[in-house]
């Protein structure tokens, strides 16, 4: 009896620690032989020892397939998943012949985002959670950081007090939360452009350039390949800066993945995309070895 209940006791606290709701499911980082070229092709030596972790993206309805290394104080994480087409453009300008005015096309690129508690203690990672929140967020886009090789490094914070750039979110139980989407320190990949002229019937948006500071700790390169996104990301164990995860061997790390944007919109399934409509994954641990 005193073994059952022990068992009990301890079941209760793996559940504990890794979600309220929900078991963990768990990615173990493992020590590569040599670093990972960050291509995007996943063809590395080293992916070949690393075990996969297969988790199922709900608004997406496809299934990602994770894998990580680390070595020389870097990690490394390796994601792949179907998509029948490869999407590179995002909210170009569409010149309107009639009026003579340049317009904000349909257009919307692919993404893959990787969300990580900041929190001491564990939370649900979820935009819609009655918990505050801290989050680390590592956003690849196909057309604003893929071209300089990186991912937006960012971090969200959820909070029941309004704040500035705030989204009004209603949480699991109704209660009124507020998410605000924050671009870590430093300078982003994108500069926008607003054309007054014709300048050709469809033209880009966004400026891309190479990231500054905090911004530019995730370096991140995605091919589209047969139907199938593989993106690689890298970044140092420990950045030094405090809108960071700060990662350690022998550690647990509690995120989450999405393919979609973690925005907070409704899911409107009657739009021809439903990019920033994306939901975080049952939640994962990392294990670092």
């Amino acid at each position: 009896m005193r073994m059952v209940a022990a068992l009990f006791l301890l079941t209760g606290l793996a559940l504990w620690t890794t979600s309220p709701c929900v078991a963990a499911q768990t990615l173990t980082s493992v020590p590569a032989d040599t670093l990972v070229m960050v291509d995007g092709n996943g063809s590395d030596p080293a992916w070949g020892k690393a075990p996969a972790l297969v988790v199922h993206d709900k608004v997406a309805d496809v299934d990602i397939t994770l894998k990580s290394v680390h070595k020389d104080g870097l990690i490394f994480f390796l994601a792949s998943y179907p998509d029948p087409e490869e999407n590179r453009t995002h909210k170009p300008w569409v010149w309107n012949k009639d009026l003579e005015v340049y317009e904000l096309g349909p257009q919307r690129e692919d993404t893959f985002a990787f969300k990580w508690n900041l929190e001491g203690h564990p939370v649900d990672l979820s935009n819609f959670a009655d918990n505050s929140y801290r989050a680390d967020v590592w956003y690849w886009k196909a057309n604003r950081t893929d071209p300089v090789g990186f991912a937006d490094d960012k971090h969200h914070v959820l909070s029941p007090e309004s704040a500035p750039k705030a989204t009004r979110i209603t949480s699991r139980s109704g209660k009124p939360m507020f998410l605000q989407r924050l671009g870590d320190a430093g300078k982003s990949t994108t500069s926008k452009q607003i054309l007054t002229s014709y300048k050709g019937d469809l033209q880009p948006q966004y400026v891309i350039r190479k990231p500054e500071g905090s911004r530019a700790d995730v370096r991140a390169k995605g091919t589209w390949k047969n139907g199938v996104w593989t993106i690689e990301f890298a970044r140092r164990l420990d950045t030094g800066h405090d809108d960071d995860i700060q990662f350690r061997q022998g550690g647990s790390f509690l995120f989450g993945v999405s393919v979609y944007g973690l925005y907070g919109k409704p899911i409107d399934k009657s739009k021809a995309h439903l990019y920033g409509q994306g939901r975080i994954s049952d939640p994962l641990t990392l294990e670092i070895r």
